[in-house]
């Protein structure tokens, strides 16, 4: 285009879509400086110990970091072997599948209370949620002073001499009692919020049309407590599943009687740091995190499936 023409030629118009390109390209670069620590932070504290330990898994690298050399899949094909291994994740999912249905309809009950409750509301919902605030080595001392057979305050009140933490038959039931009197805090503030949220004219409604607690709980309560309560059993699945604070502290940093409640991370720590073996604790470390990703995944994928026939 020459002089002449580019003097008579007419002003770019600028449209709508070319103002939300350059707002979208003002907005990512002023963002980017908030989002910057964090994405550092998050590099440098989880994407690179997560590539260093799948680096590790295929070595055989001992704690002092010296002389390790490149096995491949050696670890791998180890672990997959390792009747110890399977033992502990056995463990970890006996103890998740004891806990979380346990939990959730714990949290549920304790919720319900404390929301329909009139007198002294604040200080229900504080013991319910206040063991939630102790640290976790607190926790597993206290209930070890109570499960014990000779001083404990459980076996004089209930008149009974059980070996709670040195029989096999009684130590995970332990643990599990702790967990859930530690840990139903959690889940309890988040159906207590759900609770709040539920509109009051939908009971109002369901008792004009002469709908008693019961119907008004399962046809309005629950329904509307579905999103809450998928999130719940996802979180507790995961995190019952890397137990690990309350059982060593519990059982005295042991892996109980007869090994009964040695859990995955608690094995995983014994290979790394009591064996030296930190190529075959990051590969049994590695398989631990598939396992819990694909739990994960079913997870969501169960509930948009849910989500997708309920509309």
């Amino acid at each position: 285009m020459t002089t002449a023409e580019s003097v008579l030629a007419p002003p770019r118009v600028t449209t709508a879509a070319d103002s939300v390109t350059i707002r979208r390209k003002q907005g990512f670069q002023h963002g980017g400086w908030f989002v910057a620590p964090f994405l550092v932070l998050f590099t440098l504290f989880v994407i690179w110990p997560l590539l260093r330990g799948i680096y590790l898994s295929l070595t055989d690298a001992d704690i002092t970091g010296d002389g390790e050399s490149f096995v491949g899949l050696d670890n791998y094909r180890e672990a997959l072997d390792d009747p110890l291994m399977w033992d502990a994740l056995g463990h970890s999912a006996y103890f998740t599948l004891l806990v979380v249905p346990c939990i959730t309809v714990l949290a549920f009950l304790l919720a319900m209370l404390a929301h329909h409750i009139e007198r002294g509301r604040w200080l229900w919902r504080l013991c319910f949620f206040a063991p939630f605030l102790l640290p976790s080595t607190v926790a597993g001392n206290l209930w070890q002073w109570l499960f014990n057979p000779g001083t404990g305050m459980i076996n004089h009140v209930l008149g009974i001499e059980t070996p709670w933490l040195t029989d096999k038959s009684y130590a995970m039931l332990a643990i599990v009692i702790t967990t859930l009197w530690w840990t139903v805090g959690f889940s309890f503030l988040l159906y207590l919020a759900a609770l709040q949220s539920i509109p009051d004219h939908l009971y109002e409604a369901a008792k004009l049309d002469g709908a008693n607690a019961w119907h008004r709980m399962v046809h309005i309560t629950l329904p509307m407590l579905r999103n809450i309560t998928g999130l719940i059993v996802t979180l507790q699945i995961l995190a019952s599943l890397q137990v690990f604070d309350q059982a060593v502290v519990m059982l005295d940093f042991g892996p109980g009687p007869e090994n009964s409640t040695r859990t995955f991370v608690q094995y995983t720590l014994e290979k790394g740091f009591t064996s030296y073996r930190v190529g075959y604790a990051s590969a049994i470390s590695v398989i631990f995190f598939v396992i819990i990703a694909v739990v994960a995944l079913a997870r969501m994928w169960l509930l948009r499936n849910r989500e997708e026939a309920t509309r």
